[in-house]
């Protein structure tokens, strides 16, 4: 059996050599990372306190059954961070093209912003950020 590599073939597996090493030492790293975690080799104490098992983000109580129903308002309180994240997402690049855009650009921000203003004092009285 005679293997013989062309140099196209040799050419291909230099182009490919550093996502190999990456590969490998990422896979090296992860698996050492994993074994320390779990033989429990760190360099803090591995002590439970009422702050780790402490509701956190959701409201609820940690470790708990997994297949519980979330309650209502925490949807609404993420949906509307998200509503008044993407405004601000908005928000960026319009005042730093202020200038350019002009009176019109100005306009159809502010209508933007009064609806969303408008949206927000509807969820604000119907509710929705109350966490009772």
């Amino acid at each position: 059996m005679d293997v013989t590599w062309s140099a196209r073939e040799i050419i291909m597996i230099e182009n490919y050599l550093p996502v190999l090493i990456f590969i490998v030492i990422a896979t090296v790293v992860g698996g050492a990372i994993m074994f320390l975690g779990l033989a429990r080799i760190g360099l803090g104490p591995h002590v439970k306190d009422a702050a780790k098992e402490s509701p956190y983000e959701c409201g609820f109580e940690a470790f708990e059954d997994a297949r519980m129903q979330f309650d209502v308002r925490y949807y609404l309180v993420a949906i509307l961070f998200i509503i008044f994240d993407l405004e601000i997402a908005f928000l960026f690049p319009w005042a730093v093209s202020i200038r350019e855009v002009g009176l019109i650009g100005f306009v159809s921000m502010a209508v933007f912003l009064i609806i969303l203003t408008i949206g927000f004092i509807y969820e604000w009285k119907k509710g929705a950020l109350d966490w009772d």
